[in-house]
């Protein structure tokens, strides 16, 4: 309020005036919160409304005692769908049947009960379908410093950190920060590229402009990726990674490659919304299979809960092109979970500016 008063210059305000403004509005905020924090309670008590739908796995004291909270807290807001364990009659294989069936907000997992295997199918799960994931933990054991820590009375309950892709809100700024420079790029850019390119293209090879072809997106769907094509059209079948001096690859096309300019037509993708200008590179299906044994299943998995982008982390720190052994492949992926766990908008625009900066210099694996 002040700041308003100061930026027009407003001086005719009393302090009573402005005393009686800010006491007024504090109270009626303050009212309203009240009456809807006890509305809600009653609303989550009496009509079951406003609920978040949880399942338990595991049974023990520690589950148990969730379980009985759960039930008797009705004003929390939470309902138990069900108990699945290996020592009840619903098993813990049972519970990804029921997950496929029934939308689930929670999950609450007890860490005694389950293999470091069944989490890591629980964390998959979580992260797909933007499902929370919290542990129940035996009291005993070390809690990890990288885990919350949410107390039910006297119970802990330990939860995944949240990525901040998960949140809609940031999901949607990311995706109105991708349609306006998408936009920007076949606008002012492509719309004098395409046709400049169309014409040394096929001076120099026989085949069509753009090369249509099928990568792995968000969740493992599949969608058709488009680039300028850099290769002799024939040789296109021929699904071998293109190496250094690889003669598959025309004159023109060994520039556009060495300037990435053979990726712009990804933008259109960016503006049908099968990927995004910067997160993890897709892979072609063959070589998604192929790395998928080389990398810890999670690990690969989490990689493929966002948008696949034009550019990401793992390229600007040169992780591009050619994958010549596992290293290659592991630090690509350890740099694209690092993406998503840190994702920002300023990260987002300084992998573009570093981009523009390694065209402008060049990159080892640029070919």
């Amino acid at each position: 309020m002040y700041a308003y008063f100061g930026l027009l210059r407003i001086s005719t305000i009393s302090f009573r005036d402005n005393f009686r403004f800010i006491l007024i509005t504090t109270l009626t905020v303050g009212v309203i919160k009240i009456i809807t924090y006890y509305a809600l309670k009653r609303y989550r008590s009496y009509l079951g409304g406003n609920n978040r739908r949880v399942i338990i796995i595991g049974s023990n004291k520690s589950a148990d005692q969730l379980k009985a909270f759960f039930n008797k807290r009705k004003d929390m807001g939470y309902q138990v769908l069900g108990t699945f364990s290996n020592y009840l009659t619903d098993t813990i294989k049972d519970s990804f049947e029921f997950l496929e069936k029934e939308d689930v907000d929670e999950i609450y997992c007890s860490i005694d009960e389950v293999s470091d295997d069944i989490v890591n199918e629980y964390v998959k799960y979580a992260d797909q379908n933007y499902c929370v994931l919290k542990f129940i933990p035996n009291s005993q054991r070390i809690i990890s410093k990288r885990l919350k820590t949410d107390y039910y009375e006297y119970l802990p309950v330990l939860s995944m950190p949240e990525v901040s892709l998960n949140s809609a809100t940031n999901r949607a700024i990311k995706r109105g920060f991708d349609i306006v420079f998408s936009l920007l790029v076949i606008i002012f850019l492509l719309s004098w590229v395409i046709p400049i390119l169309y014409l040394l293209i096929k001076a120099e090879s026989r085949g069509p402009l753009i090369y249509s072809h099928r990568r792995n997106g968000i969740n493992y769907k599949e969608f058709i990726c488009y680039k300028f094509r850099s290769m002799r059209h024939e040789h296109y079948s021929d699904l071998d990674q293109v190496k250094k001096e690889d003669s598959r690859v025309t004159k023109i096309g060994r520039f556009m490659r060495r300037t990435s300019i053979d990726e712009l037509p990804q933008f259109f993708n960016v503006l049908f919304g099968d990927m995004s200008v910067v997160g993890p590179r897709p892979h072609m299906l063959s070589y998604t299979k192929d790395y998928a044994k080389k990398i810890d299943k999670y690990n690969f998995v989490f990689r493929h809960s966002v948008k696949p982008g034009i550019t990401g982390m793992a390229q600007v720190k040169g992780y591009r092109g050619e994958v010549e052994n596992d290293e290659d492949i592991v630090n690509r992926i350890k740099y694209d979970i690092f993406y998503i766990e840190n994702w920002s908008l300023l990260l987002d625009i300084k992998i573009i500016i570093n981009t523009v900066f390694n065209i402008i210099k060049g990159q080892e694996k640029a070919y």
